[in-house]
């Protein structure tokens, strides 16, 4: 009995031993093997090169008269004549209206025949103070007086033209807001001059682009209901960029002799810009835009870098890029999202 007992007790000894070696080898065998991935990215680029590239820009603007001005009288009447029709061109100084003005005729009636008086008064005065018959303080009070009637005469005389209102310029005069016999005032709108035969065309082009608005270059543009295009020449440009927009005004003449066109046309513009044979052109793809400013993935020395740059005019699939790159960089055409500042990337040049 005693040596099948030591029997048993060794054969359970076995078994626990066999167990825990299981157990070791199971735990060895699951244990996590750390991973640590590629370090160097695999990604697509080419090599920035100058080429040749000319473009337009498009742009929307309005036509307005060359000159336009509301006609309104600078003192207050009862109209007596009114010498323009509704919509016919007028010329420079021709009379439009005229206002009952018969008082101020009067008034500068009575200030010459006073100032007739104090001019034989004033003459007969000067003999007598060279005889010494009056002082000269009565002499020098009649001419002050001659002096001031002159005034009231001279401001007479500027309400009376005013009673006369005439066009400014050549024009076209627009639909008449007053009757005959009307009491305007100088807040009174009487009728409407527009100069046609030149027409203004205002527009925005973004800052960048400033060097290419020359004075005097020529822009296309056509309007709505219409198939042809009409050329316009460029007479100045705002020196001074909206802040907001960062646009520059432009305006530019079109001749309109044969009054083809009307103000207020909505306006498709193209301004052409010069050829530039140094242009370094990107894909599209490869301008990243942040929340400050646009970058492109440049591998130097087998890193990438992260370059601001300055964007220009685009294509269907490329951009113009005016600052940021030169000539000969290494850029990304793929792994845009993949790449970070200091990456190691192996670039296969296309």
């Amino acid at each position: 009995m005693r040596q099948s007992s030591g029997l048993s007790i060794f054969f359970l000894s076995c078994l626990l031993s066999t167990a825990g070696l299981v157990s070791c080898n199971g735990n060895k065998g699951t244990a996590p093997v750390k991973n640590k991935g590629p370090r160097i990215l695999n990604a697509e680029g080419i090599i920035v090169m100058p080429q040749i590239f000319q473009t337009d820009y498009a742009a929307t603007g309005t036509l307005l008269p060359n000159e336009e001005v509301s006609v309104m009288p600078e003192v207050q009447g009862r109209i007596t004549k009114i010498s323009f029709k509704e919509g016919s061109i007028v010329k420079q100084g021709q009379v439009l209206v005229n206002l009952y003005n018969e008082d101020i005729k009067a008034q500068l009636q009575k200030l010459r025949a006073q100032r007739d008086l104090q001019i034989k008064i004033r003459d007969r005065q000067a003999e007598l103070l060279n005889i010494g018959g009056i002082s000269r303080q009565d002499y020098e009070t009649t001419v002050t007086t001659i002096a001031g009637i002159d005034a009231d005469i001279e401001y007479a005389g500027t309400q009376l033209r005013k009673t006369t209102i005439v066009a400014p310029f050549t024009g076209r005069a627009g639909i008449r807001n007053v009757s005959m016999g009307a009491v305007v005032t100088p807040a009174t709108v009487i009728t409407t001059l527009q100069q046609l035969h030149l027409l203004k065309m205002d527009f925005n082009v973004p800052e960048q682009y400033r060097s290419e608005l020359s004075t005097g270059k020529d822009v296309q543009f056509t309007v709505s209901g219409s198939q042809d295009t009409f050329l316009a020449k460029i007479s100045a440009v705002e020196p001074m960029a909206n802040a907001s927009t960062r646009t520059v005004r432009v305006r530019a003449i079109v001749e309109n002799g044969q009054n083809v066109l009307a103000p207020g046309a909505f306006t498709h513009i193209i301004v052409p810009f010069d050829e530039n044979a140094d242009a370094l052109l990107v894909p599209s793809q490869s301008v990243i835009p942040t929340n400050r400013e646009k970058v492109v993935a440049v591998i130097r020395g087998g890193k990438a870098q992260m370059i601001p740059v300055r964007t220009g005019a685009r294509t269907s699939d490329k951009v113009e890029i005016i600052s940021g790159l030169s000539k000969g960089d290494t850029i990304l055409t793929t792994g845009i999202m993949q790449v970070k500042p200091g990456m190691d990337v192996q670039v296969t040049v296309m």
